[in-house]
């Protein structure tokens, strides 16, 4: 069952401590991250500071970008994994349902960031179509091809789940891992790998040399954009379990579900603009970003508003609009101790 946005804040806020640190307590921290990546009237920290400044609560930006070098990112992770573990139990899904798996890319231009070798900062996941889960999410600092991590990925494909794999993951020697795996994956490989009939039903070799292999390959065409799609999978071809080719090119389709998911993450989650200049703090950006889609995935709101991950965003953000940030609302939503202190502030510089 879906939870409002009180209910969700309660079940997995409440645990946050909020008497760990003196100015900026673990709560607190998670809060103004949180109001980072979701407010859309937030623009950058100094949007975010002034208004906390100005309305009660003492907070300024050192001592928050001091917390993002410092400190460790398990609070983030386990409310991510309790997150993703509610989705999983809340949103089920078919037997047999797609799984894309991709990468994006989001590009480091700070100069304290390029001295560190630091130039670009990839994020992997693979999407349970159907529950909005982000299995097995990886951060890699550097230019790792995505190749690199197909074990990893396989790995994060859930139970009855079909792995779909874009060309970037391609490689004669991750097919086979793949292959070996016990888990259902679909890949499309290059138009120049040599596909060869050896006589098995249903098979064809896949490249040349040592690292040559037989495999069911699906072969369709785009006619309107003019492309070939060649399809390598371990799906069954016969039996009980049977999938046709053309339950095969549905799969496929698919996997345009993660690029739409990218999109939504850089353009309304800020993904694409980072607002800390170190390894840990960019880290702790990129699991609140994650952790921001999980909520919308679990929050219930009026009919009228729609179902979409950004109808929920603009109800959310009606919502929040009544209570100054999101600082402000969830504090109030989890009674913290300190918004007693910001309430007699606040009364004190209005009057």
């Amino acid at each position: 069952m879906l939870l409002d946005f009180p209910q969700l804040v309660k079940t997995f806020l409440s645990a946050l401590p909020d008497r760990d640190f003196p100015v900026l307590d673990s709560r607190l921290f998670f809060s103004c991250w949180l109001a980072l990546i979701m407010d859309k009237s937030t623009v950058s920290m100094q949007d975010l500071f002034k208004r906390l400044n100005h309305t009660g609560i003492p907070v300024d930006i050192s001592t928050f970008s001091k917390a993002c070098k410092s400190r460790s990112l398990q609070m983030f992770e386990q409310l991510y994994r309790d997150l993703l573990a509610r989705v999983r139990r809340e949103l089920p899904v078919k037997q047999l349902h797609p799984c894309p798996i991709d990468s994006t890319v989001v590009g480091l231009t700070s100069k304290l960031l390029w001295a560190q070798s630091y130039h670009q900062v990839k994020l992997l996941a693979c999407l349970e179509h159907g529950s909005g889960a982000t299995e097995g999410s990886l951060i890699n600092f550097g230019y790792d091809h995505d190749s690199n991590f197909v074990n990893e990925m396989l790995q994060a494909i859930p139970e009855n789940g079909v792995g779909i794999f874009d060309r970037g993951f391609a490689g004669l020697e991750y097919l086979k891992s793949s292959q070996a795996s016990s888990k259902y994956f679909l890949m499309r490989i290059p138009s120049n790998y040599k596909l060869t009939f050896e006589g098995n039903a249903g098979q064809m070799r896949v490249g040349t040399g040592k690292e040559s292999g037989m495999y069911r390959v699906v072969n369709f065409c785009d006619i309107e954009n003019r492309a070939e799609y060649r399809l390598v999978t371990n799906l069954p071809a016969e039996g009980e379990c049977f999938v046709s080719d053309e339950e095969v090119m549905e799969l496929y389709r698919q996997r345009w579900q993660i690029e739409l998911l990218w999109k939504f993450l850089k353009m309304h989650l800020k993904l694409k603009r980072l607002m800390t200049k170190n390894e840990n703090g960019i880290r702790m950006q990129l699991y609140v970003t994650l952790i921001a889609h999980l909520l919308l995935e679990l929050v219930a709101v009026p009919k009228m508003w729609g179902s979409q991950r950004l109808d929920k965003l603009r109800y959310l953000q009606c919502c929040m609009c009544k209570e100054i940030s999101y600082v402000h609302w969830l504090g109030k939503l989890l009674g913290s101790r300190r918004r007693r202190v910001w309430s007699l502030k606040l009364c004190a510089n209005v009057y």
